[in-house]
């Protein structure tokens, strides 16, 4: 458990210093996110992109564990 919440932080941390490159990847909002825009009122939740994202910390889990 301790090996993997530093495993965890320091991907944390890694992500951190590289967002201002990775912000620039042509990536967006993935089909099945939900986008409302009204006047005064934006709300965006991203079912598709939650989906992904746990299927790949899963899947590295999953190999972690081995």
């Amino acid at each position: 458990m301790n090996r993997t919440l530093i495993i965890i932080g320091l991907i944390i941390i890694a992500v951190g210093l590289l967002w201002p490159w990775l912000s620039r990847l042509p990536f967006g909002p993935l089909p099945g996110d939900v986008a409302v825009r009204r006047e005064g009122f934006s709300f965006f939740f991203p079912i598709t992109t939650m989906i992904l994202v746990s299927v790949v910390l899963s899947a590295l889990m999953w190999l972690f564990n081995r």
